[in-house]
């Protein structure tokens, strides 16, 4: 029989939950918080109660028999010093959760609300693929700043579930290919997966720019703006993250609306799109140069890889160099589902959070 999977999604302003039996979704919902719903809770993890409330009196309406579930699988929150995979929600991921993330988000609470579930039915909780999961390779961490070494910030969970789910489609393992995957949503992150570990990538502030990210540029241009006195430390942040790219070439930051404008024949806006898909094609390249070994494939997936316009001209600049797979989408409930099931199978090894982890620095093994 196949097992019952309860998946709990929290995000800033909504939580998504869902129930699968095996890979098939049985039932999902979507709550929205709106900040009136959320201003009676001092602080984020003031909310866990009301959102597992909220969770708990959907499954009741629907009938659903909390002990026939094999397990309840949160989204990853942004814990300091994991690998990828699934961890094992427990009271040192949870004591890490509350008190030593690396900041606080929502996603924070994904782990504590599957073990809310969980622990009253005596199975086991996990949490998979966080955002903060670093398998970087010593090589890869080293920076011209002495004073910064890089860490791996992109999005794991539907990278490496698109992977998986390509190498599927062709009779392989995603431990034994090479890929690069291209995530284009609001943010854009290109991550290196060598043998099912992501060995570097270039996080959603460092490479392309994209929707409503600013992206990488000459650092001595960005020096003269934080020291020229226009702008606060605030607004400089936002010119990074929320008001940067496309957002603030065209205003907008709606892939549809741009496309509305090219077909209308706005010049300016057809040389964005057309520099956003250069920019992600050279981000492409950066990462093909992590590897040693012959590279199956560039997957292109996440929301803005639904437009064929801008997917089509990163195929262009790319076609010649390697194969170009478009996997559109961000399917992040069936990627914690599988992610889940692969751990009860025994396919994936259950990882253990150390409070050492979070406290010294210290590292598991890949």
């Amino acid at each position: 029989m196949a097992d019952r999977l309860l998946i709990l999604n929290p995000g800033s302003t909504s939580t998504k939950a869902a129930v699968y039996c095996g890979a098939k979704q049985e039932r999902m919902k979507s709550f929205a918080h709106s900040n009136r719903d959320l201003e009676p809770f001092p602080t984020l993890y003031d909310q866990l109660d009301y959102r597992v409330g909220l969770v708990r009196e959907w499954l009741e309406e629907e009938g659903e028999d909390l002990s026939a579930l094999s397990a309840v699988v949160g989204r990853g929150g942004i814990i300091p010093n994991i690998v990828s995979g699934g961890y094992l929600v427990d009271d040192n991921l949870a004591d890490c959760l509350r008190h030593y993330p690396v900041f606080d988000h929502a996603s924070n609470l994904g782990g504590l609300m599957a073990l809310a579930f969980a622990r009253p039915l005596g199975i086991p909780a996990y949490i998979y693929d966080a955002v903060t999961s670093d398998e970087l390779l010593p090589e890869a961490r080293v920076t011209g700043f002495r004073e910064v070494r890089r860490t791996s910030f992109c999005h794991v969970l539907n990278a490496r579930a698109t992977a998986h789910k390509y190498a599927q489609s062709l009779g392989r393992r995603y431990e034994d290919m090479n890929l690069v995957v291209a995530h284009l949503g609001g943010g854009i992150s290109i991550s290196a997966h060598c043998h099912g570990r992501i060995i570097d990538s270039v996080s959603d502030d460092a490479g392309p720019f994209s929707p409503d990210r600013s992206g990488s540029l000459n650092m001595l241009y960005v020096v003269e703006l934080c020291y020229s006195g226009q702008y606060t430390k605030k607004e400089m942040l936002k010119k990074l993250r929320g008001e940067g790219g496309m957002s603030a070439l065209l205003g907008t930051h709606d892939c549809r609306e741009v496309e509305r404008r090219i077909q209308e024949g706005d010049q300016w806006a057809a040389l964005v799109y057309r520099a956003q898909a250069l920019q992600i094609a050279k981000g492409v390249g950066i990462m093909l140069g992590c590897f040693t070994q012959p590279l199956d494939g560039v997957i292109l997936t996440g929301g803005l890889a639904y437009s064929k316009l801008l997917t089509g001209m990163v195929e262009e600049y790319l076609c010649h160099l390697v194969k170009v797979i478009v996997l559109p989408g961000e399917n992040e409930m069936e990627a914690l589902a599988l992610g889940g099931l692969r751990l009860l199978s025994g396919e994936e090894k259950i990882h253990r959070f150390s409070p050492a982890c979070a406290i010294n620095g210290e590292r598991p093994d890949p």
